[in-house]
């Protein structure tokens, strides 16, 4: 018998293309904020990317489309007074993003259809409870409107965004700076790490800790960590000689990694971007010219080493495009948007197949855009699984709602059933209030009618009296 060598997956031959010089977006001024963000967030219809800016903080938001030389005075989103460290595209709704700054502010702003025609400065609302700078923000996987946000003041606040309020805050569980923040799949959990070295997975309405490892890695850099489809952690860090490390973690038993692997010693922090549909990882390390990827399978030893995409240049930051946003028709599993110091290239991972055909296994259903839950219904104790799409006819991309905040009273401390009574009342108004006004249009047409009937009636008699 012969014992298979190498293990068979359809990634192994995974490869990645840097896209032409036509089809990069050049001559942009990409920030150098020290945070270890990755300074870009990319969905199926814009790109943004933060940028230098005098005077405070802003970022470039650009249509797929509008590649080649960016001029100079290319219109900002910059309302921040300093520096933006991170923003975040809304995953169920392709014209909304959030900012966080270092002004300790987080903003939330809708997008123009078609991008931006000037500066926008206004956002759509404006989040403050931090104390100090907001260097993390991401929003819940499944429930409208529930954004997440952690600031250098050790703290992690929970927003509805369509009130504008803070509704949950964990204040006593980080000792030290957050480095990193992530969802479950279906956002019941959080997975953290912290400047202390530990991993922690909180329940944030129960506001407990359901499990947590001190020390998950030696090293002083910074680490960060990330929930798989399965519900364990992967945690990417350094060993105490400065060797970046990658580990899988169990959430019931954290006593012991599942797998570390070790790679090169280096100080470059890495960003990791988890394919949920295929269980790939890819690691893109900040300052590094190369992307590495591996897939997490069930049996041991989990983490299999795929490949490396490398280059000639380093990157500053990375943006990860969401799976409706790829070209199903040229098999591509991937689509990474690097940021050089002066323009950003968007970079294609894809498996070579001799089929036109649709690669179903390459293609699972997706999550989709649409929110499993409303930001009520989560804050209220609910969960719900990501609504999937297939992508066998390519994505289309349905019509966005805009985003509308309802400030709320706050001496009103009714529960949310009463809050939701009120808003039925006021929507009720609303609408009696535009049936009297199409009521009054509708009369006042009525009689302007009836004048001119009379009118003409005289007119005919005038003539037939001129034509006798």
């Amino acid at each position: 018998m012969f014992k298979r060598v190498v293990r068979q997956s359809k990634f192994r031959h995974v490869f990645g293309q840097a896209a032409k010089n036509d089809q990069c977006y050049d001559d942009i001024r990409v920030s150098r904020v020290t945070w270890d963000s990755a300074l870009c967030t990319v969905n199926p219809t814009f790109v943004a990317i933060i940028v230098d800016a005098s005077g405070g903080g802003a970022f470039l938001v650009l249509p797929l489309n509008k590649t080649g030389r960016i001029d100079k005075s290319y219109p900002t989103v910059c309302g921040h007074t300093g520096p933006v460290l991170d923003i975040e595209w809304c995953p169920h709704n392709d014209q909304v993003i959030a900012s966080g700054s270092e002004d300790c502010t987080v903003m939330v702003w809708q997008i123009p259809e078609n991008g931006l025609v000037t500066p926008m400065a206004e956002p759509v609302v404006v989040l403050e409870g931090h104390s100090k700078r907001v260097g993390i923000i991401t929003w819940h996987p499944t429930a409208r409107n529930v954004l997440l946000s952690a600031g250098c003041d050790n703290q992690i606040i929970i927003w509805n965004v369509g009130t504008g309020q803070a509704m949950i805050s964990l204040e006593d569980m980080h000792p030290d700076v957050i480095y990193s923040a992530a969802w479950n799949r279906n956002g019941s959990l959080i997975c953290t790490s912290c400047k202390d070295k530990a991993i922690r997975v909180i329940d944030p309405r129960k506001e407990e800790i359901v499990a947590e490892k001190e020390r998950a890695h030696e090293g002083a850099r910074p680490m960060r960590a990330i929930f798989l489809s399965d519900g364990n952690v992967l945690t990417t860090g350094f060993s105490r000689l400065s060797e970046r490390q990658l580990a899988l973690w169990n959430v019931q038993n954290m006593e012991e990694p599942m797998n570390v692997t070790e790679m090169d010693p280096s100080n470059g922090v890495f960003l990791p971007f988890y394919d949920p549909d295929t269980s790939v990882v890819y690691l893109c390390g900040k300052g590094d010219s190369s992307i590495r990827y591996f897939e997490i399978t069930e049996e041991s030893p989990y983490i299999h080493y795929l490949s490396t995409y490398s280059s000639k240049e380093p990157q500053r930051g990375m943006g990860y495009m969401p799976k409706r946003g790829l070209d199903v028709n040229k098999c591509e599993i991937a689509r990474f948007f690097k940021l050089h110091e002066r323009k950003c290239e968007p970079v294609v991972m894809t498996v070579p197949r001799k089929s036109d055909l649709f690669q179903d296994d390459l293609y699972p259903d997706t999550a989709g855009p649409d929110p499993a839950l409303e930001a009520e219904e989560w804050f209220d104790g609910q969960d719900g699984e990501p609504i999937y799409i297939s992508l066998k006819n390519g994505y289309v991309p349905g019509k966005n709602r805009e985003l509308k905040v309802v400030k709320k009273n706050i001496l009103d401390s009714k529960g949310t059933k009463n809050a939701e009574n009120s808003r039925g009342k006021i929507n009720a108004s609303k609408s009696e209030a535009k049936l009297d006004e199409i009521l009054k249009e509708i009369k006042s047409l009525r009689d302007l009618v009836s004048s001119q009937e009379k009118r003409i009636v005289k007119l005919e008699e005038q003539i037939s009296k001129i034509a006798i």
